[in-house]
C-alpha cells in the first residue's frame, strides 16, 4: 500500500484550539504525518495562521485580520474559547510553524484564504518564506482561489499546489494541469474510486477534506488517495497502521 499522508486539520483541532502551536505540536504526537493550516495577512503585511477573516470566533475580539497589525493581534487569547487549559495561546505567525515543522519530517498544506479578502501580494510573501525555510519539497499550497494557485506556480513551480473544490467536476485532473497544479483537494462528496484511479494515471493526487468518520477514512484508504485531512489524526493513524499490518 502506498503511503497516505495523515494531515491534521488546523492541527489536532479535535483536541486543541485550531491553528495554534498547541494544536500543531499535538498533531505530531498523535501520529499525523502532515499539517493543514490557513494563512491570512495582517494590516502590516504579516502572515498569520487563522481560518476566519474575523477574529471574533477564536479570540472574542470584534475585528478583521486585515485591519489590525500583528502587534495588536498577538496580544489576543486564541485558546480560551476552546478550553481554559489553553488560555493565552496566540494566533501564530506562519514563521513560527515553519521554524517548528522544519525540525520534523512532516508535510505542510497551507491554504491561502484570499477568496474573500484579496490580500494583495500574499502569494509572493508565502512563496518567499517557504523558500527561506528550505521547505519547498514539503509544502503544498491550496486555495479556493485558483488564480492564486496559478500565481504561486508561476513564482515557484517547484512548490506543489492543489485546488480546493466541493462540486463534481468533469475530469478535474485535466483542469489542474492547465495552470500547473498537481493535486485535487476535494470534499469527500466529490471523490470516487474511479476518479482517484484516473487522476493517478494523470499524475495528480487527491487530498480529501475534512474526514472524521472512521468508516469514510477506511473507504478513502482503500481508494488509495494521496492524503486525508482530519481533526483526529490519532484515529486515522491507527487505521493506516491496521491497513499496513493486514
Amino acid at each position: 500500500m502506498k503511503s497516505i499522508i495523515n494531515y491534521a486539520h488546523r492541527g489536532a483541532s479535535g483536541y486543541c484550539p485550531e491553528n495554534t502551536m498547541a494544536a500543531f505540536e499535538k498533531s505530531w504526537k498523535l501520529g499525523a504525518t502532515g499539517i493543514e493550516t490557513d494563512v491570512q495577512m495582517t494590516k502590516d503585511g504579516q502572515l498569520v495562521l487563522i481560518h476566519d477573516e474575523s477574529l471574533k470566533r477564536t479570540t472574542g475580539y470584534e475585528g478583521q485580520i486585515k485591519d489590525l497589525t500583528y502587534d495588536e493581534i498577538k496580544t489576543l487569547d486564541a485558546g480560551s474559547w476552546y478550553s481554559e487549559e489553553f488560555a493565552n495561546e496566540h494566533v501564530p505567525l506562519l514563521s513560527e510553524l515553519l521554524s517548528w515543522i522544519a525540525s520534523t519530517e512532516m508535510m505542510l498544506n497551507i491554504e491561502i484564504k484570499n477568496n474573500i479578502e484579496p490580500y494583495i501580494g500574499i502569494e509572493e510573501k508565502l512563496v518567499r518564506m517557504i523558500q527561506e525555510y528550505n521547505l519547498t519539497d514539503r509544502v503544498i499550497i491550496s486555495s479556493f482561489n485558483h488564480y492564486t494557485l496559478q500565481t504561486c506556480h508561476q513564482l515557484a513551480p517547484e512548490i506543489q499546489t492543489g485546488i480546493l473544490y466541493m462540486e463534481n467536476l468533469v475530469h478535474p485532473w485535466d483542469y489542474v494541469k492547465t495552470f500547473g497544479a498537481s493535486a485535487l483537494h476535494a470534499h469527500y462528496s466529490a471523490v470516487t474510486s474511479d476518479g482517484v484511479a484516473q487522476a493517478e494515471q494523470a499524475g495528480v493526487i487527491y487530498n480529501v477534506w475534512t474526514i472524521n468518520d472512521p468508516i469514510v477514512m477506511r473507504e478513502l484508504i482503500d481508494m488509495q488517495v494521496g492524503g486525508i485531512i482530519t481533526d483526529y489524526p490519532d484515529i486515522l493513524a491507527e487505521l493506516l497502521k491496521e491497513k499496513i499490518m493486514i
